[in-house]
């Protein structure tokens, strides 16, 4: 088991997956006609931890790759991104999964996922669990995704139990149907969730397939009733909702020229995050996890798409200039 004698201290601990994101170097065209590619890391959790990262955090995350260069890669990028990589197990019979996207700006981004038979990020066991870490932690992020499969499933109810729903434990709803036999297989897994963690992130569809409510203020209730303690709903064109039991927030969408939308959420995890640790009102942080997510969508990539804080800061001060 790892051990983390130098990471009780982490801002930010995630679980979930990692692999390499193969993105076209043309935008507008399919994948069979695509000649060039750039090689990045990605991931939700992983991108989310990076985005941390980059407002200074001390982030880390739990998950497995390949023995194999897309292995090694993903590891060493971690680290020239400054995220710990003491929880990446390596998973040798297995590959590091590679996902290929399609860019059809501004809201048409298919994805390709080559993760079968099963990635190495679903195969994280108890023995890859540092229960110290994850209590110790002062966020810790799971997602929906990493319910889907055993001995995920099971990994991730041992790590909420060293976890003792302390505050501050996040559920990204992430649902990928790619990855689920049926809505009604998340939806049960989902249920079995909520009651181990204080705040829940999804957009409107996540919502649906969580609580079976699409209407964003009947989602945020129902997730409240079912134990969350903070919830945000993405709203995507009319912007995003955060409600606990006590206020509700709504704030607009911070536009920008969309060059392709994967990872903006993980931008905007990872702002998020920055925010509640910086005990931020609800409507500052939602304002700046909106501008994070928006930089990332401006950009081709995900994980080095990740913008700084201060990168952010000067987003949101040009938009309180044109009165956005």
């Amino acid at each position: 088991m790892p051990t983390a004698t130098d990471a009780l201290d982490l801002d930010v601990l995630t679980v979930g997956r990692i692999g390499v994101d193969l993105y076209p170097l043309q935008d507008r065209v399919s994948l069979e006609d695509v000649e060039t590619f750039g090689k990045y890391l990605g991931g939700s959790a992983t991108n989310v931890a990076i985005a941390a990262a980059r407002h200074g955090l001390r982030s880390a995350v739990i998950t497995g790759v390949g023995d194999d260069p897309f292995g090694r890669y993903a590891r060493r990028e971690l680290r020239r991104l400054q995220v710990d990589d003491r929880f990446v197990a390596t998973i040798g019979d297995l590959k590091t999964p590679v996902t290929f996207c399609e860019i059809f700006p501004p809201d048409n981004f298919p994805l390709y996922f080559y993760r079968d038979p099963i990635a190495p990020d679903l195969m994280i066991t108890e023995e890859h669990l540092d229960p110290a870490a994850i209590s110790g932690a002062r966020i810790y992020w799971s997602t929906v995704t990493g319910l889907s499969r055993e001995p995920s499933w099971s990994t991730h109810h041992r790590a909420w139990a060293a976890r003792a729903r302390k505050p501050l434990t996040i559920l990204d709803l992430d649902y990928r149907p790619m990855f689920w036999p049926s809505a009604e297989a998340a939806t049960a897994a989902v249920a079995e969730a909520l009651p181990h963690v204080t705040v829940t992130v999804g957009n409107r569809e996540e919502c649906e397939v969580a609580v079976g409510e699409s209407d964003p203020q009947r989602a945020a209730d129902a997730l409240l009733e079912r134990g969350a303690e903070l919830v945000i709903v993405k709203q995507g064109p009319l912007g995003v909702l955060a409600k606990t039991r006590d206020e509700a927030v709504e704030v607009p969408p911070c536009p920008v020229e969309v060059v392709n939308g994967l990872g903006s959420g993980d931008g905007f995890g990872g702002a998020l995050c920055y925010g509640l640790l910086e005990g931020w009102p609800l409507e500052r942080t939602l304002r700046f996890a909106n501008a994070a997510g928006a930089i990332v969508a401006s950009r081709r990539e995900c994980s080095t798409a990740m913008p700084t804080t201060a990168e952010v800061d000067d987003l949101m001060r040009k938009t309180d200039r044109v009165g956005v």
